[in-house]
């Protein structure tokens, strides 16, 4: 099977409809990457043959997920900033980054600065951050699932909406998570990678030990 060519940032704008001005923060955001990619491992090397398919779509196919209402979004283990910061520069408010990579987070400032994105950014560890409900939880690449929940569960409340991006053993995830957590789940075919899936988790609880 040959593999598909690149995306362009044409193709993209075309995939998403973003405005000029948001492709033009987002191609500063591709620079950047690109950058200090040179001398930190922010992603991995061969997907920088392909960030607009592996990275900005990736994060981008996110948004018409999230609820219109949504105001607050935590997101874990930012590392480069995918999802979280694509979907900042997109518009959605109150994004917080969470990275416990000091280098990592100096890229993400040096990053939503040069993108004017209105982030939060918080160089420690997520278990650090003082837990509070937030609207939606994000991340990709940060843990399998039945270790993601649990540090998600500080940032979980009643009408949180956790959006996970998966490859292809999100089933052996979800099976393995299944023994400790309820949840309802509706799955999303990847637009950015065949074998991917984004998981869209609601009425997530943790099961009660056995006495």
């Amino acid at each position: 099977m040959t593999a598909a060519a690149p995306l362009t940032p044409d193709e993209f704008a075309r995939l998403t409809g973003v405005s000029r001005e948001t492709m033009a923060r987002l191609q500063a955001y591709a620079r950047v990457l690109a950058e200090w990619s040179r001398r930190l491992n922010l992603v991995g090397r061969a997907t920088l043959a392909d960030p607009w398919r592996r990275h900005f779509l990736d994060s981008a196919q996110l948004l018409p997920l999230i609820p219109e209402a949504a105001r607050s979004l935590a997101d874990l283990g930012s590392g480069a900033g995918f999802p979280g910061l694509v979907l900042a520069i997109l518009g959605m408010p109150g994004v917080e980054l969470i990275e416990a990579d000091t280098r990592k987070a100096a890229f993400l400032r040096e990053a939503a600065r040069e993108t004017a994105a209105a982030v939060t950014v918080r160089a420690c560890r997520i278990e650090a951050v003082p837990p509070r409900a937030v609207d939606v939880v994000t991340a990709r690449g940060c843990a399998p699932l039945h270790r993601l929940l649990p540090l998600a569960q500080r940032f979980i409340g009643v009408r949180t909406v956790c959006l996970f991006l998966k490859g292809q053993r999100a089933e052996e995830e979800l099976t393995a998570a299944g023994k400790a957590w309820t949840m309802a789940v509706t799955r999303h075919p990847s637009r950015s990678d065949p074998g991917g899936v984004v998981l869209s988790l609601q009425q997530v609880v943790r099961e009660a030990c056995p006495a």
